[in-house]
């Protein structure tokens, strides 16, 4: 019975949890559209700071990391392919992977772990201090004040971040494979745009707006719910975190299984 009941109470605290994360997303988009009308507008430029703290920042690992995944997709799609003697075959498997699969993934991980724990601990820290008490004590509607920005910035970065994302990670592979196929770089990138469709960049972009919605409402509701101090702040952020990660493989697998059928 013991059992029973603790598993019946992990049920509805995460039931909870997915309605508190529902709730916190219509409120932000609602006072995103709608917020001027009841003299909660949003401002631009909590908007703009955060695009700068997600995205700008963000760009010179996200290339990196990319560019890395590309050579090793590279190397690995060579010694594959070359078993069968399909190596001709690898700019497509190279080109379809990337930007239907592998650049918003290697993406929203990198996100979640950058900014999703960054907006878990600073909102935890606020909800220690009585920061967000404050906020609405004054009148100023915290969902307002910080999700909403948040969910908008990382609505528009993280898609920006998924094509630098392919672009690097195309540019790695043509680096190492187009050698080994006797090809210049150059020929590889083009032969690369003629194979590529509107259908495969959208997949990936489709994955990555999804990926933003999870990562900023579950850092945000972490962080909401913070309680215990410094240390609570802590657990929130490793929370958030692996949460994150966890919920953008599981969708990640879900989209696959449906437009890959």
């Amino acid at each position: 019975m013991n059992a029973l009941a603790g598993l019946g109470r992990v049920t509805l605290e995460a039931v909870g949890g997915v309605g508190y994360a529902a709730t916190l997303l219509f409120e932000a988009l609602y006072y995103a559209a709608f917020g001027w009308r009841i003299g909660q507008p949003l401002r631009l430029a909590p908007v703009v700071r955060q695009m700068r703290e997600i995205g700008v920042d963000a760009l010179p690992i996200v290339a990196l990391l990319g560019f890395t995944v590309g050579l090793m997709l590279g190397i690995q799609f060579i010694a594959s392919l070359s078993e069968f003697g399909a190596q001709s075959q690898v700019v497509l498997a190279v080109a379809k992977s990337v930007t239907r699969e592998f650049g918003a993934l290697i993406t929203a991980i990198l996100v979640a772990g950058r900014s999703g724990s960054a907006l878990a601990a600073r909102i935890g820290s606020m909800s220690v201090s009585q920061e967000v008490d404050a906020l609405a004590v004054t009148g100023i509607d915290p969902v307002r004040y910080l999700v909403a920005p948040a969910l908008l910035a990382m609505l528009v970065m993280l898609p920006v971040l998924t094509v630098v994302a392919d672009a690097a990670a195309i540019l790695g592979a043509a680096l190492y494979s187009a050698p080994a196929l006797d090809v210049t770089p150059s020929a590889y990138l083009l032969h690369t745009m003629s194979l590529l469709s509107p259908g495969d960049l959208w997949q990936g972009l489709s994955k990555s707006l999804v990926f933003a919605v999870l990562i900023t409402l579950i850092g945000v509701s972490t962080g909401f719910s913070v309680s215990g101090g410094a240390e609570g702040v802590g657990r929130a952020t490793t929370r958030a975190v692996v949460l994150s990660i966890c919920w953008i493989i599981v969708v990640d697998m879900v989209f696959s299984f449906f437009l890959n059928r």
